[in-house]
C-alpha cells in the first residue's frame, strides 16, 4: 500500500456557530487517500462535497475532527503556515481557470514557484518542461484571453503542478468546457496520473466523469455513503 497522503477522522464543519441558524454542512466525515491514486469525490449540489473540498485543500478550517496532511496535522497550523501548505503539497485546478490575466501562459505557472522563492532559471525551466507536458509550449508567450477554455485550463494544469504538490484537487475542471474539450482534459489528467504518478482527487457531480477513475467516494447530506473502487 501506498503511503497515505490524506487522513481525516470524523470531520465535521459547522457554520454560525451558536445562533439561531447555525448549520452543519459535513457529519463526521473518515477517510484516506493514498499517494498515486485517482479518486473522485461526487455528490450533487448542496451535498457537501464543495465543503470537503475546502478542507482537503486547506481553505478551511473543520469546526471538530482531524486532518492529517502528509502526516501534518491541518487544525494547528497558523493562516501562514496554511498558506504555504497550499503552495507546496496541493495543486488547484479550477472550473474557472484562474489565470492571471495580462501575463502569458509561462508566467502564469511561474507563479507558484516565484512564491516559493524558486530560482528564477530554474523556475523558467520548470515552467516550460510543464507547458510541454500539457501540449502548450508553443502557447508560452500568449495571454488568457487569447487562449480558448481548454488551452486555459492546460495552463491551469501546468499551473498546479508547479511546486509538485503531493494532490492535485481539481473542482469541476471541465464544467467550463464543451464535451470534446473536456473529454482531452480529462485524458491530460489519466495521462499526469500514469505517467507523472500524480495523486489526483476529483471533485464532480457527474457520474460520467468519476467513473473514470481509480475510486468513487461519494457524498450525500454531509456523509460518505458508498467508497468504491472502480479500476484496478
Amino acid at each position: 500500500m501506498n503511503k497515505t497522503v490524506i487522513e481525516m477522522r470524523n470531520i465535521i464543519k459547522r457554520y454560525y456557530i451558536g445562533q439561531p441558524n447555525e448549520l452543519q454542512i459535513l457529519n463526521g466525515i473518515s477517510l484516506d487517500i493514498h499517494e498515486h491514486e485517482f479518486v473522485s469525490i461526487v455528490g450533487q449540489s448542496g451535498s457537501g462535497k464543495s465543503t470537503l473540498m475546502n478542507m482537503i485543500g486547506a481553505l478551511d478550517r473543520p469546526t471538530e475532527g482531524t486532518y492529517l496532511l502528509n502526516g501534518m496535522d491541518i487544525s494547528t497550523l497558523d493562516d501562514y503556515e496554511l498558506s504555504h501548505i497550499r503552495n507546496q503539497e496541493i495543486g488547484f485546478v479550477f472550473q474557472t481557470f484562474n489565470l492571471i490575466s495580462r501575463t502569458n501562459a509561462l508566467k502564469n505557472v511561474e507563479m507558484p514557484m516565484m512564491y516559493a522563492g524558486i530560482p528564477r532559471k530554474k523556475r523558467l525551466a520548470r515552467a516550460m518542461e510543464l507547458l510541454e507536458i500539457v501540449g502548450m509550449a508553443d502557447r508560452a508567450d500568449h495571454q488568457p484571453n487569447e487562449l480558448s477554455g481548454g488551452q486555459k485550463q492546460r495552463v491551469a494544469i501546468a499551473r498546479a503542478m508547479a511546486n509538485k504538490p503531493s494532490i492535485l484537487l481539481a473542482d469541476e475542471p471541465t464544467g467550463a468546457l464543451d464535451s470534446k474539450t473536456g473529454r482531452m482534459i480529462m485524458d491530460l489528467f489519466h495521462k499526469l496520473h500514469d505517467e507523472e504518478g500524480t495523486t489526483i482527487v476529483l471533485i464532480t457531480h457527474s457520474n460520467e466523469l468519476a467513473a473514470e477513475t481509480e475510486r468513487i467516494i461519494t457524498i450525500s447530506d454531509g456523509n460518505v455513503i458508498s467508497d468504491t473502487g472502480v479500476k484496478a
